[in-house]
Protein backbone atom coordinates (compact mmCIF):
# COMPACT_ATOMS: atom_id res chain seq x y z
CA UNK A 1 0.00 0.00 0.00
CA UNK A 2 1.07 3.57 -0.62
CA UNK A 3 2.08 5.56 2.46
CA UNK A 4 -0.56 8.10 3.48
CA UNK A 5 0.38 11.75 3.85
CA UNK A 6 -2.21 14.24 5.10
CA UNK A 7 -1.39 17.85 4.23
CA UNK A 8 -3.30 20.51 6.15
CA UNK A 9 -2.68 23.95 4.76
CA UNK A 10 -3.08 26.66 2.18
CA UNK A 11 -3.97 26.98 -1.46
CA UNK A 12 -3.10 30.13 -3.41
CA UNK A 13 -3.13 31.12 -7.02
CA UNK A 14 0.44 32.21 -7.78
CA UNK A 15 0.94 35.10 -10.20
CA UNK A 16 4.60 34.91 -11.14
CA UNK A 17 6.63 37.42 -13.15
CA UNK A 18 10.36 37.25 -13.86
CA UNK A 19 12.41 40.46 -13.74
CA UNK A 20 16.02 41.41 -14.57
CA UNK A 21 16.38 42.24 -10.86
CA UNK A 22 14.07 42.61 -7.85
CA UNK A 23 12.74 46.19 -7.57
CA UNK A 24 13.53 48.59 -4.77
CA UNK A 25 10.68 50.43 -2.96
CA UNK A 26 8.92 52.79 -5.38
CA UNK A 27 10.64 51.30 -8.44
CA UNK A 28 8.91 49.80 -11.49
CA UNK A 29 10.81 47.11 -13.39
CA UNK A 30 9.87 45.78 -16.83
CA UNK A 31 9.99 41.99 -16.80
CA UNK A 32 8.46 38.79 -18.08
CA UNK A 33 7.44 36.16 -18.85
CA UNK A 34 4.36 35.87 -16.64
CA UNK A 35 2.64 32.69 -15.49
CA UNK A 36 -0.41 32.06 -13.32
CA UNK A 37 -0.22 28.69 -11.57
CA UNK A 38 -1.68 26.89 -8.55
CA UNK A 39 0.40 27.41 -5.41
CA UNK A 40 0.28 27.89 -1.65
CA UNK A 41 2.55 25.98 0.69
CA UNK A 42 -0.06 23.37 1.53
CA UNK A 43 -1.05 22.70 -2.06
CA UNK A 44 2.58 22.70 -3.25
CA UNK A 45 3.60 20.19 -0.58
CA UNK A 46 0.61 18.00 -1.36
CA UNK A 47 1.48 17.99 -5.08
CA UNK A 48 5.10 17.18 -4.27
CA UNK A 49 4.09 14.24 -2.06
CA UNK A 50 1.56 12.93 -4.60
CA UNK A 51 3.99 13.06 -7.53
CA UNK A 52 6.48 11.15 -5.39
CA UNK A 53 4.06 8.27 -4.91
CA UNK A 54 2.14 8.85 -1.67
CA UNK A 55 -1.60 8.65 -1.12
CA UNK A 56 -2.29 12.29 -0.29
CA UNK A 57 -5.25 14.01 1.38
CA UNK A 58 -5.43 17.80 1.26
CA UNK A 59 -7.36 19.58 4.00
CA UNK A 60 -7.96 23.29 3.46
CA UNK A 61 -10.38 25.99 2.31
CA UNK A 62 -10.82 27.94 -0.94
CA UNK A 63 -13.27 30.58 -2.12
CA UNK A 64 -16.36 29.76 -4.13
CA UNK A 65 -14.87 31.56 -7.13
CA UNK A 66 -12.91 30.92 -10.32
CA UNK A 67 -9.65 30.37 -8.44
CA UNK A 68 -11.39 27.94 -6.07
CA UNK A 69 -12.56 25.90 -9.05
CA UNK A 70 -9.01 25.91 -10.41
CA UNK A 71 -7.84 24.63 -7.01
CA UNK A 72 -10.26 21.70 -6.98
CA UNK A 73 -9.59 20.76 -10.61
CA UNK A 74 -5.83 20.92 -10.16
CA UNK A 75 -5.75 18.86 -6.96
CA UNK A 76 -7.94 16.20 -8.59
CA UNK A 77 -5.66 16.19 -11.63
CA UNK A 78 -2.70 15.63 -9.28
CA UNK A 79 -4.48 12.57 -7.79
CA UNK A 80 -4.96 14.25 -4.41
CA UNK A 81 -8.04 13.45 -2.31
CA UNK A 82 -10.12 16.62 -1.70
CA UNK A 83 -12.97 15.15 0.38
CA UNK A 84 -12.03 17.62 3.13
CA UNK A 85 -11.38 20.70 0.98
CA UNK A 86 -14.02 23.25 1.99
CA UNK A 87 -15.40 26.10 -0.14
CA UNK A 88 -16.64 29.43 1.22
CA UNK A 89 -18.56 32.30 -0.36
CA UNK A 90 -17.46 34.67 2.40
CA UNK A 91 -14.00 35.51 1.01
CA UNK A 92 -11.74 35.00 -2.00
CA UNK A 93 -9.35 32.12 -2.67
CA UNK A 94 -5.80 32.87 -1.55
CA UNK A 95 -3.55 34.76 -3.98
CA UNK A 96 0.24 35.20 -4.07
CA UNK A 97 2.11 37.85 -6.08
CA UNK A 98 5.63 36.60 -6.86
CA UNK A 99 8.60 38.35 -8.46
CA UNK A 100 11.58 36.24 -9.55
CA UNK A 101 15.08 37.58 -10.27
CA UNK A 102 15.97 36.36 -13.77
CA UNK A 103 19.67 36.06 -12.94
CA UNK A 104 19.69 34.44 -9.50
CA UNK A 105 16.27 32.78 -9.26
CA UNK A 106 15.68 34.51 -5.90
CA UNK A 107 12.16 35.79 -5.23
CA UNK A 108 9.93 38.24 -3.35
CA UNK A 109 6.38 37.18 -2.41
CA UNK A 110 3.25 38.90 -1.09
CA UNK A 111 0.35 36.65 -0.06
CA UNK A 112 -3.32 37.65 0.35
CA UNK A 113 -4.45 34.54 2.28
CA UNK A 114 -8.22 34.90 1.85
CA UNK A 115 -10.02 31.59 2.42
CA UNK A 116 -6.92 30.02 3.96
CA UNK A 117 -7.88 31.89 7.14
CA UNK A 118 -11.13 29.88 7.18
CA UNK A 119 -9.40 26.56 7.90
CA UNK A 120 -11.13 25.97 11.23
CA UNK A 121 -11.31 23.35 13.97
CA UNK A 122 -14.59 22.11 12.46
CA UNK A 123 -12.81 21.24 9.21
CA UNK A 124 -10.18 19.31 11.17
CA UNK A 125 -12.83 17.43 13.16
CA UNK A 126 -14.56 16.28 9.97
CA UNK A 127 -11.28 14.70 8.80
CA UNK A 128 -10.24 13.19 12.13
CA UNK A 129 -10.41 9.52 11.04
CA UNK A 130 -8.23 10.17 7.97
CA UNK A 131 -5.77 12.13 10.10
CA UNK A 132 -5.57 9.36 12.71
CA UNK A 133 -4.82 6.74 10.08
CA UNK A 134 -2.10 8.69 8.25
CA UNK A 135 1.63 7.98 8.34
CA UNK A 136 2.65 11.64 8.19
CA UNK A 137 0.75 14.85 8.91
CA UNK A 138 2.34 17.88 7.28
CA UNK A 139 1.29 21.43 8.18
CA UNK A 140 2.57 24.97 7.60
CA UNK A 141 1.88 28.40 9.13
CA UNK A 142 -0.34 29.79 6.33
CA UNK A 143 -3.56 28.90 8.18
CA UNK A 144 -4.84 30.30 11.52
CA UNK A 145 -2.48 29.69 14.42
CA UNK A 146 -5.44 28.63 16.57
CA UNK A 147 -6.18 25.80 14.13
CA UNK A 148 -2.52 24.77 14.09
CA UNK A 149 -2.47 24.62 17.89
CA UNK A 150 -5.66 22.53 17.81
CA UNK A 151 -4.09 20.09 15.32
CA UNK A 152 -0.94 19.77 17.42
CA UNK A 153 -2.97 19.08 20.57
CA UNK A 154 -5.06 16.38 18.85
CA UNK A 155 -2.14 14.66 17.12
CA UNK A 156 -0.31 14.29 20.44
CA UNK A 157 -3.11 11.92 21.53
CA UNK A 158 -2.73 9.66 18.46
CA UNK A 159 -0.42 6.65 18.23
CA UNK A 160 0.37 6.37 14.53
CA UNK A 161 0.98 9.58 12.58
CA UNK A 162 4.18 11.61 12.81
CA UNK A 163 3.70 15.37 12.70
CA UNK A 164 5.94 17.57 10.56
CA UNK A 165 5.60 21.32 10.95
CA UNK A 166 7.04 23.59 8.30
CA UNK A 167 6.91 26.88 10.29
CA UNK A 168 6.53 29.15 7.28
CA UNK A 169 5.89 32.00 7.41
CA UNK A 170 7.44 32.03 10.89
CA UNK A 171 5.37 33.15 13.86
CA UNK A 172 6.05 33.47 17.54
CA UNK A 173 4.22 30.76 19.50
CA UNK A 174 4.09 29.72 23.14
CA UNK A 175 7.14 27.63 24.03
CA UNK A 176 4.89 24.75 25.14
CA UNK A 177 3.70 24.51 21.53
CA UNK A 178 6.90 22.68 20.56
CA UNK A 179 6.67 19.90 23.15
CA UNK A 180 6.43 16.44 21.58
CA UNK A 181 6.47 17.52 17.92
CA UNK A 182 8.24 14.92 15.80
CA UNK A 183 9.93 17.25 13.31
CA UNK A 184 10.09 20.92 12.34
CA UNK A 185 11.67 22.25 9.14
CA UNK A 186 12.46 25.98 9.39
CA UNK A 187 14.80 27.73 7.00
CA UNK A 188 17.51 29.99 8.38
CA UNK A 189 15.30 33.10 8.48
CA UNK A 190 12.38 31.25 10.05
CA UNK A 191 14.64 29.82 12.74
CA UNK A 192 15.81 33.37 13.50
CA UNK A 193 12.23 34.60 13.85
CA UNK A 194 11.18 31.64 16.01
CA UNK A 195 14.17 31.99 18.33
CA UNK A 196 14.62 35.77 18.28
CA UNK A 197 18.35 35.20 17.73
CA UNK A 198 20.46 36.37 14.78
CA UNK A 199 22.09 33.36 13.13
CA UNK A 200 25.33 33.94 11.26
CA UNK A 201 27.19 30.63 11.34
CA UNK A 202 26.54 26.91 11.22
CA UNK A 203 27.41 26.81 14.91
CA UNK A 204 24.66 29.38 15.59
CA UNK A 205 22.16 27.24 13.70
CA UNK A 206 23.15 24.10 15.59
CA UNK A 207 23.01 25.79 18.99
CA UNK A 208 19.57 27.31 18.31
CA UNK A 209 18.21 24.04 16.93
CA UNK A 210 19.39 22.27 20.08
CA UNK A 211 17.48 24.81 22.16
CA UNK A 212 14.32 23.72 20.33
CA UNK A 213 15.22 20.10 21.06
CA UNK A 214 15.45 21.07 24.73
CA UNK A 215 11.93 22.51 24.46
CA UNK A 216 10.61 19.12 23.36
CA UNK A 217 10.96 18.98 19.57
CA UNK A 218 12.30 15.54 18.63
CA UNK A 219 14.02 16.54 15.37
CA UNK A 220 14.95 19.82 13.68
CA UNK A 221 15.90 20.05 10.01
CA UNK A 222 17.08 23.54 9.04
CA UNK A 223 16.84 24.04 5.28
CA UNK A 224 19.73 26.09 3.87
CA UNK A 225 18.90 26.48 0.18
CA UNK A 226 21.97 25.87 -1.96
CA UNK A 227 23.86 24.78 1.16
CA UNK A 228 21.60 21.79 1.83
CA UNK A 229 20.14 21.08 5.26
CA UNK A 230 21.25 20.71 8.87
CA UNK A 231 19.77 17.80 10.85
CA UNK A 232 19.74 18.13 14.64
CA UNK A 233 18.34 15.85 17.35
CA UNK A 234 19.44 14.46 20.72
CA UNK A 235 21.58 11.78 19.05
CA UNK A 236 23.48 13.73 16.40
CA UNK A 237 24.02 16.79 14.27
CA UNK A 238 24.69 16.28 10.57
CA UNK A 239 24.96 18.59 7.57
CA UNK A 240 23.47 17.06 4.42
CA UNK A 241 24.76 18.91 1.30
CA UNK A 242 22.49 19.96 -1.55
CA UNK A 243 22.70 18.77 -5.15
CA UNK A 244 24.15 21.29 -7.58
CA UNK A 245 21.63 22.00 -10.35
CA UNK A 246 20.80 24.89 -12.67
CA UNK A 247 18.67 27.43 -10.79
CA UNK A 248 15.71 28.88 -12.72
CA UNK A 249 13.26 29.65 -9.89
CA UNK A 250 13.67 28.96 -6.17
CA UNK A 251 9.96 29.55 -5.46
CA UNK A 252 8.52 26.37 -3.95
CA UNK A 253 11.89 24.71 -3.32
CA UNK A 254 11.12 24.46 0.38
CA UNK A 255 7.73 22.95 -0.40
CA UNK A 256 9.33 20.40 -2.71
CA UNK A 257 11.76 19.54 0.08
CA UNK A 258 8.99 19.12 2.66
CA UNK A 259 6.89 16.95 0.35
CA UNK A 260 9.90 14.77 -0.40
CA UNK A 261 10.82 14.53 3.28
CA UNK A 262 7.26 13.53 4.23
CA UNK A 263 7.12 10.77 1.62
CA UNK A 264 10.56 9.38 2.46
CA UNK A 265 9.74 9.24 6.18
CA UNK A 266 6.32 7.72 5.47
CA UNK A 267 8.09 5.00 3.49
CA UNK A 268 10.28 4.20 6.50
CA UNK A 269 13.55 5.88 5.54
CA UNK A 270 15.74 7.11 8.39
CA UNK A 271 15.92 10.88 8.82
CA UNK A 272 19.32 11.42 7.15
CA UNK A 273 18.33 9.32 4.12
CA UNK A 274 15.01 11.16 3.97
CA UNK A 275 16.76 14.55 3.96
CA UNK A 276 19.13 13.35 1.21
CA UNK A 277 16.09 12.34 -0.88
CA UNK A 278 14.32 15.63 -0.12
CA UNK A 279 17.40 17.62 -1.21
CA UNK A 280 17.23 15.87 -4.57
CA UNK A 281 13.54 16.74 -4.92
CA UNK A 282 14.26 20.41 -4.17
CA UNK A 283 17.27 20.41 -6.53
CA UNK A 284 15.09 19.25 -9.39
CA UNK A 285 12.30 21.72 -8.57
CA UNK A 286 14.51 24.83 -8.85
CA UNK A 287 15.28 23.92 -12.47
CA UNK A 288 11.68 24.86 -13.41
CA UNK A 289 9.61 28.06 -13.26
CA UNK A 290 6.64 28.11 -10.88
CA UNK A 291 6.14 26.96 -7.31
CA UNK A 292 4.07 23.91 -8.28
CA UNK A 293 6.61 22.56 -10.82
CA UNK A 294 7.36 19.55 -8.65
CA UNK A 295 9.37 16.58 -9.97
CA UNK A 296 7.88 13.10 -10.36
CA UNK A 297 9.27 10.05 -8.58
CA UNK A 298 10.81 8.69 -11.76
CA UNK A 299 12.74 11.93 -12.29
CA UNK A 300 14.10 11.87 -8.76
CA UNK A 301 15.16 8.23 -8.91
CA UNK A 302 16.83 8.73 -12.30
CA UNK A 303 18.61 11.84 -11.02
CA UNK A 304 19.89 10.05 -7.90
CA UNK A 305 21.00 7.03 -9.89
CA UNK A 306 22.98 9.17 -12.34
CA UNK A 307 24.39 11.34 -9.56
CA UNK A 308 25.62 8.36 -7.55
CA UNK A 309 27.32 6.87 -10.63
CA UNK A 310 29.60 9.91 -10.98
Amino acid sequence: MKPRVVVIGSFNIDMVAKAPYLPKPGETVLGGPFVMVPGGKGSNQAISASRLGAEVYFIGCVGDDLFGKIAKDNLIKEKINIDYLQMTNEIHTGVAIIMVDDKTGENMIVVAPGANMRVTEDIIDKAVEVIKDSDIILIQFEIPIETIEYIVKKVKTYDKPKLIINPAPARKVDLKFWEGIYLITPNRRELELISGVRLESMEDLERTAKELINLGVKNVVVTLGKDGALVVNEMKTKHVPSFKTEVVDTTGAGDAFNGGLAVALAEGKDLISAVYFANAVAGLKVKKLGASSMPYREEVERFLENYEKR
